[in-house]
């Protein structure tokens, strides 16, 4: 048998920009095969007090990322005397992955956080740093499920007669909670529970939301 440095421990993340907020949550279940690891382990990282990065995949990978990112960012606040914003901090992602595209992360990641305008902004990455900056966006296992349901709902594809519309903080986040109950009945990989970061002008807090844990 071959030699695999690479494992994939599983795991969905979501993100939803809007006028002046932008929502991310990311399941806590670790698993390996089919076995569970650990079922409150957090995806995401909190980098500014703008800025949120989530990463599914590996977990050893997704924490040596993390790991090189905050020390990144550390010196730049050193040097700069102030944060990086979030498009500055895609485009540094976007690069540090690029840099290892010939042993790449094995992560799937999302940066969501508000823009220099106080706008949600979601960046969507492929393994070796190519991105996309959107409205929303989801990665990992459960993207297949969720990714039509929020391409629905959201940006209203295939829904000719509706007009588009931002929707509501409220809105984003009921639709970010559906996303993950439907993920989670259909995706072994996807459950326990949902770490939620809600970003506003004001600051960034959490919530927890409980899923399925069978």
């Amino acid at each position: 048998m071959s030699f695999n440095p690479y494992t994939n421990n599983g795991g969905t993340t979501v993100a939803i920009g809007g006028p002046d907020y932008c929502v991310v949550g990311a399941d806590t279940r670790l698993s390996s095969g089919y076995s569970i690891l650990s079922r409150d382990t957090s995806k995401l990282s909190q980098l500014t007090s703008k800025t949120i990065l989530a990463s599914a995949g590996m977990r050893a990978d997704q924490l040596a990322l993390h790991k090189t990112l905050k020390l990144r960012l550390q010196k730049y606040m050193q040097q700069h005397g102030k944060e990086m914003s979030t498009p500055a901090f895609a485009q540094f992602l976007s690069n540090t992955l690029y840099y290892k595209r010939f042993f790449p992360y094995y992560t799937f990641n999302l940066v969501a956080g508000l823009d220099e305008q106080g706008e949600g902004v979601v960046y969507t990455y492929d393994a070796i740093g190519s991105f996309e900056r959107y409205k929303y966006g989801a990665s990992g296992t459960g993207q297949q499920l969720i990714q039509p349901v929020i391409d629905n709902q959201v940006n209203f594809n295939n829904q000719p007669e509706e007009k588009k519309r931002p929707l509501t903080l409220d809105e984003a986040l009921d639709l970010l909670k559906d996303c993950f109950t439907c993920a989670g009945e259909r995706d072994i990989y996807t459950g326990d529970f949902v770490d939620i970061a809600i970003i506003t002008k004001e600051g960034i807090r959490y919530e927890k939301f409980e899923l399925k844990m069978d």
